[in-house]
């Protein structure tokens, strides 16, 4: 599975946009109809954050924030880390990990295409993987 391309694992049709100037609230009613745990935040054609539930959790709910009046612009994840369709789902997973997130968007000839979760592994794969990755850091640290 951690071989397969980023490609072949993501699901175009669950692709949900919406400009920086919606409200937290309308993101959260489209996450919520599409049945998807991150939005991704356009300028135009061009890619300007991702809005995660965590997001919406710890910078709005968590802030006492209004989700009505508080907008993407403020509270999304600028200029998000993306990765290539053609790179393998393994290295995805990799880069989730290294930097903490669970959604990662895909980006194609400058365009977002879809988005690359944690949950498209399946936990015992997921827990496979973490677990090799500990293994070779190990393997890396005794190396030296």
């Amino acid at each position: 599975m951690f071989s397969r391309s980023v490609r072949e694992v993501i699901d175009r049709n669950r692709l949900v946009t919406c400009g920086g100037d919606a409200s937290v609230r309308d993101a959260a009613g489209l996450m919520r109809s599409h049945g998807v745990g991150a939005i991704l935040v356009m300028a135009g054609d061009s890619l300007a954050g991702i809005l995660t539930e965590r997001d919406i959790a710890c910078r709005v709910v968590a802030c006492d924030r209004d989700p009505g009046s508080t907008l993407l612009s403020e509270v999304m994840t600028a200029a998000p880390l993306t990765i290539s369709p053609d790179r393998s789902f393994g290295h995805a997973l990799t880069l989730m990990h290294d930097h903490g997130f669970r959604h990662l968007p895909v980006v194609e000839n400058g365009r977002p295409i879809g988005i690359v979760s944690a949950r498209n592994a399946l936990d015992p794969d997921l827990e496979e993987f973490v677990a090799e990755s500990m293994r070779r850091e190990q393997f890396r640290r005794e190396s030296n």
